[in-house]
């Protein structure tokens, strides 16, 4: 296909990112005053964005697999439908648990998003080449994150309120719909075995029980309960019965072949390591900003630009240059220490904080995550055989969303517990104050009805205890680091697949 083709090939695409990036992004910044109008508290603001994580990640390995025997194209709009449904429901939500309960229907519409979008783009470009295109997808990546935060804080702030951040999408979405339609041409590659439905559901089935358990735990329940013991015990046997199914079917779900192979092996150790360190820790970023530091969530998405530029010029420039030269571990290794680094400075932060100082420290972490997060996919598919395309970047995808799924509840759990005691710390001296919080527990995001020296004391624990959660998701993103060293380049192919390859010259020869 030639340039022109593929970029009209990619339109669609591009926008469905767009939407899937941007309803993380306008929310995200939204989320404390969201939660505040709705009456939640700092467990159901992580759940709001778990939720979505969890459905995601639940249901990515079905539609990669689903790619590699049916329509792709198809399958690409029936995740935006499902996604856009999501959407306009979560705008009509009456309480946090109503929120929550549509986020999951987001997220089952974006799993399907997030590892289709990569799979059709591996149909139609060359690894080699793959790195060219790869600015356009940073450069939307980075339009969303930056536009996200700035657009959910007008409005939030404004008039129209929290609910159309989660209503402006749709429009875009469907204009998605309509170019994928018109532009978006694809070989359709059958077969005639059979579905492995049952792995399908075991899998999902397994982790989604132990996310629940790492949510819940030190806070529902101790992690030694019987409780605990029950999810453990369940979301172990599921996925132990999973590997059962796998090993026998003809055509699993996660092909154990895949397995085998140290450089995928080794990109999913990254991509848990690297989605926890990412999605764990930037999601209370606009909880800093507006909280602790008292801003508004317009300014509060004016404060994450350094990250975003970071990403975006990062993204676009090792692209280029993976493209030119054909080489990508030195990119991914730049790129996890640029985390470990930009997440450990992170952890030195308080509610005092400059905020050149934390812009530099963010600069460095976007650098990181738009130098390594596309380029490990890219590794892991440079390997596959185009029968594994769908299934090997869904896996990859599959566990980085994971990651982002654990990173968020066990951040958020150790985040609610830290501030939690630093506030009690800090009202032992105040007569009287352990009443002010005891409605909706201290842990309320709803500060407007608080005393002022108590109101205080709130802000500075989540400016300090934020610290906490950084510093922890940097000593994970160490894992990463160590397992990009242990990759073992090999040169990327300037072919696709045989079978795609005739498919589509057939394709660009009717266009």
């Amino acid at each position: 296909m030639s340039h022109r083709q593929v970029l009209e090939a990619m339109s669609g695409l591009l926008l469905a990112m767009f939407v899937a990036m941007l309803s993380g992004t306008i929310v995200a910044n939204a989320l404390p005053r969201i939660i505040g109008d709705l009456g939640g508290n700092q467990d159901q603001y992580t759940w709001v964005v778990t939720a979505t994580l969890l459905a995601a990640t639940a249901t990515t390995p079905i539609w990669g697999k689903l790619a590699d025997r049916m329509n792709k194209k198809l399958l690409v709009q029936l995740s935006i439908t499902v996604f856009v449904l999501g959407s306009v429901l979560a705008g009509f939500s009456q309480s946090t648990e109503q929120l929550i309960g549509f986020r999951v229907l987001q997220g089952l519409g974006l799993g399907g998003l997030q590892a289709l979008v990569q799979i059709v783009m591996a149909s139609i470009v060359s690894p080699r080449e793959r790195g060219r295109y790869m600015g356009y997808f940073g450069a939307v990546m980075a339009v969303a994150t930056v536009g996200g935060p700035l657009l959910g804080g007008f409005l939030v702030d404004s008039s129209l309120g929290w609910r159309w951040c989660f209503w402006v999408g749709v429009p875009f979405g469907v204009a998605a719909l309509v170019l994928l339609q018109r532009t978006l041409k694809l070989p359709v590659l059958t077969s005639d075995t059979k579905i492995d439905w049952l792995g399908a559901l075991l899998i999902p089935g397994g982790i989604s029980v132990l996310l629940i358990w790492v949510t819940l735990a030190g806070k529902d329940f101790a992690w030694a309960s019987w409780q605990s013991a029950a999810l453990v015990a369940g979301g172990v046997l599921l996925i132990a019965l999973a590997v059962l199914v796998e090993r026998r079917v003809q055509d699993p779900v996660v092909p154990p072949r895949l397995l085998r192979q140290r450089t995928m092996v080794l990109a999913i150790i990254a991509s848990v390591a690297i989605g926890i360190a990412m999605f764990g820790s930037a999601v209370f970023f606009g909880q800093y900003f507006q909280i602790s530091r008292g801003y508004s969530p317009t300014a509060a998405g004016l404060l994450t630009l350094p990250m975003i530029v970071g990403l975006l010029l990062a993204s676009t420039i090792t692209g280029q240059l993976v493209t030119r030269f054909g080489r990508w571990k030195r990119f991914l290794v730049l790129g996890a220490g640029a985390i470990v680094v930009g997440l450990g400075l992170l952890g030195t932060i308080d509610h005092t904080t400059s905020l050149v100082r934390i812009g530099v420290y963010m600069a460095i972490l976007g650098v990181g995550v738009g130098s390594s997060m596309q380029n490990l996919v890219l590794a892991a598919q440079n390997g596959l055989d185009y029968r594994d395309l769908g299934a090997g970047t869904s896996t990859v995808t599959f566990f980085r969303s994971l990651g982002g799924a654990a990173g968020v509840s066990v951040l958020g759990a150790i985040l609610a517990t830290h501030v939690t005691d630093l506030i009690s710390e800090g009202l032992a001296g105040i007569p009287g104050a352990g009443d002010a919080t005891q409605n909706g527990g201290s842990t309320s995001l709803d500060l407007s009805g608080l005393p002022a020296p108590v109101r205080t004391i709130v802000e500075h624990a989540y400016g300090d205890g934020t610290a906490l959660v950084f510093l922890i998701a940097g000593a994970i993103a160490l894992v990463a680091f160590v397992a990009v060293l242990f990759m073992r380049e090999t040169s990327l192919r300037t072919t696709v697949g045989d079978a795609e390859a005739a498919e589509l010259e057939g394709i660009a020869a009717r266009a």
